[in-house]
């Protein structure tokens, strides 16, 4: 066959969906186009797949299994692909989060996920791409779970979400006046919720934060608790109680020390005040 390119199914999670969608079909006895006719894709579109120069999407994967009848493996492959674009750890602490009923939530510098909004989240993520951090494909990725995450506090019973943030997130712009704007309306929005609690960890409580980093705490079902902090380059989720409780308390001594919610709210309207 001519200019067919040879698959590493070892080189990556793309590489190894698309080098499976070709051992299937062919295995079917089935052409590029035939497939994409019963996908609803170009056989272009489906070449561009099996070789890796296009990644597959979730609805894409969904199609391949009931095309070619393979339950929801290409569906599982798809994780994979999707679980390579988040940070070494953040993926287990993903699932943790959709099952958790109460979340704790510490930032500094910049809004955390579950409440940005979309426009806030999709400037974030093309500063990673312009600075060469992950490619464009990865960014749509992120962004895809991220929107999982917020539609998952959206459930019957939706868990108790408590988020402190450092000073430096209401006031770090991101994305132009307009998109920061936006992001801290949805703050007080966010605090309005009977379920939510929003406090502001001022500057000037200098040395008594607690914490230097993102840190999430998840209460589970069975009030178990599990930790999650960031370093630069990975994710640890922790659920040894030795090492965990000393971060609820230090959390609790947080918030003590942290504006009230309507002081908060109050705060970051003075914020708003100065951006448009």
């Amino acid at each position: 066959m001519v200019n067919r390119k040879e698959l590493n199914p070892e080189a990556s999670p793309r590489e190894a969906f698309g080098a499976r969608l070709r051992s299937v079909r062919e295995a079917r006895g089935v052409t590029q186009d035939a497939l994409g006719g019963q996908m609803e894709y170009s056989g272009q579109h489906i070449s561009a797949v099996e070789t890796g120069r296009k990644p597959p999407t979730l609805p894409f994967a969904r199609r391949a299994d009931l095309a070619l009848d393979v339950g929801d493996e290409f569906e599982r492959e798809w994780g994979k692909i999707r679980n390579g674009s988040l940070l070494e750890g953040f993926s287990e602490y993903v699932r943790c989060e959709a099952r958790a009923v109460e979340i704790r939530i510490f930032e500094v510098g910049s809004i955390p996920g579950l409440l940005q909004t979309t426009e806030y989240a999709t400037a974030m993520e093309a500063a990673n791409v312009k600075r060469g951090v992950i490619p464009p494909e990865q960014a749509e990725e992120r962004l895809t779970v991220l929107a999982e995450r917020q539609a998952a506090l959206e459930r019957p019973n939706p868990p108790i979400v408590i988020a402190v943030l450092d000073e430096s997130c209401i006031r770090r712009p991101i994305g132009g006046p307009e998109v920061m704007d936006a992001q801290l309306a949805r703050l007080i929005t966010f605090a309005e919720r009977p379920n939510t609690i929003l406090q502001i960890a001022p500057y000037v409580i200098g040395e008594r934060c607690p914490f230097s980093r993102v840190v999430n705490l998840l209460t589970l079902s069975d009030r178990s608790v599990v930790s999650y902090v960031e370093s630069q380059t990975r994710g640890y989720l922790d659920r040894d109680i030795p090492t965990v409780v000393p971060l609820v308390r230090a959390y609790h001594q947080l918030q003590a020390e942290a504006l009230s919610q309507a002081a908060s709210v109050a705060l970051i309207n003075e914020v708003r005040k100065g951006i448009l």
